[in-house]
């Protein structure tokens, strides 16, 4: 699936909008919200990541029957900004948030640990608003599922009482969504690829270089400046993704090297960004050869999970004395149920070389990026 997800896309949306009137009343007109249907709530996948974001959405909702809570939280998410929902109920002295909290707390654990994330990650859920308000209309609180694919959005009001939301169409009703903080997400995932790679094997130290006189000037590097990603029409439901690049290549000791390169800035889709950024260092690579292949987590990838994919194919692969492209060894190493949404690849670029200049378009034909030759000077 190849994709990108933007709060930023939002924004126009949600700028200015406030939550009014959040008494519980039913309002003509509101057809995107009809009563869920057990077969409806059942027909997409359910991750570990998405039952226990349901289950935080379940308990917010419930938790707004406390006007004074209510009121708080409408405050708080009036702006359009994702806010962390363990800060959110450990500011409030309401009985709504002292009930809450404990949940929260638990639910970030879960995620932590759904995600091969470590015990102290800290909060993940957050709590988001779309939809413009109504005025008389309570708000009701969603997850979002990590299928792109779904056909419905299960939401709840304040009684626990679930509604069907129309996948394909914003609501015309407001919305608080629950999910998780992908940047902080993905940024401990990279400690945890990190780590997890080396132990394998695949990010070993780097050998000293036998032109240690040359080495010690300097080394060359592909620097990214400037990456384009295609929209792709993405439902209302998601949030921001974090992208990140995996740099596959032999190291300086023959075996197959993973680095790990993640691209924070890249929110929208069809706009270019210019980040000067260093993808591929040469120094830590025996070939003049490196793949690139990208991928994005959108709040349901086990870090853990995919360092030991990524390690039980590439450790099977030998240098045989000549570079050996491998982004369909990256490809094959996803378990076939990681392709509905966790993670999404994104797009690949084969047998970059220590010479690649200028605008290159990924296999799939869904990005480009515009590469440069960088010295990095020694100190």
């Amino acid at each position: 699936m190849f994709s990108l997800h933007s709060a930023q896309r939002f924004r126009a949306v949600l700028t200015g909008v406030a939550l009014t009137g959040l008494a519980v009343t039913a309002a003509p007109g509101l057809a995107s919200a009809a009563p869920a249907s057990a077969p409806s709530r059942h027909a997409t996948r359910v991750s570990a990541v998405d039952a226990i974001e349901d289950g935080a959405a379940r308990s917010l909702a419930l938790s707004l029957g406390d006007s004074a809570w209510r009121h708080q939280v409408a405050d708080a998410l009036s702006q359009g900004k994702a806010v962390g929902l363990r800060g959110l109920t450990a500011g409030s002295a309401t009985k709504g948030a002292a009930g809450l909290g404990a949940h929260i707390a638990k639910a970030d654990r879960q995620v932590a640990d759904a995600k091969g994330l470590g015990a102290d990650t800290g909060s993940l859920l957050r709590a988001r608003l779309v939809g413009a308000a109504v005025d008389g209309v309570e708000p009701l609180v969603a997850s979002s599922p990590s299928d792109d694919n779904a056909t419905a959005v299960v939401a709840y009001d304040s009684t626990g009482k679930a509604y069907d939301l129309a996948a394909d169409r914003a609501p015309d009703r407001p919305v608080i969504l629950v999910d998780v903080d992908t940047d902080k997400a993905t940024e401990a995932g990279m400690m945890v690829l990190r780590q997890e790679l080396a132990a394998a094997g695949l990010q070993a130290p780097v050998s000293a270089p036998v032109n240690t006189a040359a080495a010690a000037t300097g080394f060359w590097t592909t620097r990214v400046t400037a990456v384009t990603v295609k929209d792709v029409q993405e439902p209302w439901f998601k949030g921001s993704a974090e992208i990140f690049d995996l740099v596959t290549g032999f190291g300086l000791d023959g075996k197959v090297r993973v680095d790990t390169v993640t691209m924070p800035y890249l929110d929208d889709a069809n706009k270019t960004y210019y980040p000067n950024q260093i993808l591929v260092n040469w120094s830590l690579y025996k070939y003049n050869l490196a793949d690139v292949v990208m991928m994005e987590d959108d709040g349901d990838t086990n870090y853990s999970s995919l360092a030991k994919a990524l390690a039980a194919v590439l450790l099977t692969i030998t240098d045989q004395g000549a570079y050996i492209p491998l982004v369909n060894a990256v490809i094959d190493a996803m378990p076939s149920s990681w392709w509905t949404d966790d993670p999404d690849y994104v797009e690949s670029w084969y047998t970059l070389a220590t010479t690649t200049t200028g605008t290159r378009t990924g296999a799939s034909g869904n990005g480009t990026m515009t590469f440069d030759r960088y010295w990095v000077s020694a100190l």
